[in-house]
């Protein structure tokens, strides 16, 4: 009879919708609600604040370049004297390289050092270990895995041997239905 409305919380994106309307289109509002749900588009407010930072990094790079290409001169005419001096101009640039090469490097390094070492015993599995070869045949083509564990010797075989030594240690390996 009458309208109902009922205001609700999404999971995904945090915003309240209007969920139902009426009791006739309450199942389409459902459906509909679902859609939306497991829509890969951005909602609405995401949209918008990804298209203001767009407009703002754009905004930002026009500055630099006025700020690096116009004589200072020029600047001054206008009345836009406080810039910084334009040595930063190539600086920053080089020191924003520096600093994620450098930072690349430190994180590249604090993960071997955080890898334990082939005669650790973190490295040892039993056979409730999950390998990713196992299930290989359940995946869907395109998907991504599911997350399992991967054996040492599995990686160092795609890292250290050439495919042709693949192929022949593969060919040498016991079936995993021999090994249970």
């Amino acid at each position: 009879m009458g309208a109902k409305a009922s205001l609700c919380s999404t999971p995904a994106g945090g915003a309240n919708e209007l969920v139902g309307v009426a009791d006739s289109q309450e199942p389409r509002m459902k459906r509909l609600h679902a859609m939306v749900e497991n829509s890969p588009s951005p909602l609405p407010e995401r949209a918008i604040y990804g298209f203001v930072l767009f407009l703002g990094s754009q905004f930002g790079f026009l500055l630099y370049l006025v700020w690096a290409y116009v004589p200072e001169s020029w600047l001054h005419s206008l009345g836009l004297t406080y810039w910084p001096q334009k040595y930063w101009a190539l600086a920053m640039p080089i020191y924003l390289l520096v600093a994620l090469t450098v930072s690349f490097v430190v994180l590249f390094g604090v993960n071997m050092m955080n890898t334990a070492p082939l005669c650790s015993v973190d490295n040892i599995t039993d056979r409730f270990a999950k390998s990713q070869l196992l299930v290989q045949d359940s995946v869907q083509d395109g998907a991504i895995p599911r997350l399992r564990d991967v054996s040492i010797s599995e990686v160092n075989h795609h890292f250290y041997l050439s495919q042709h030594e693949l192929k022949d240690l593969r060919s040498q390996m016991p079936k995993i239905s021999d090994l249970h």
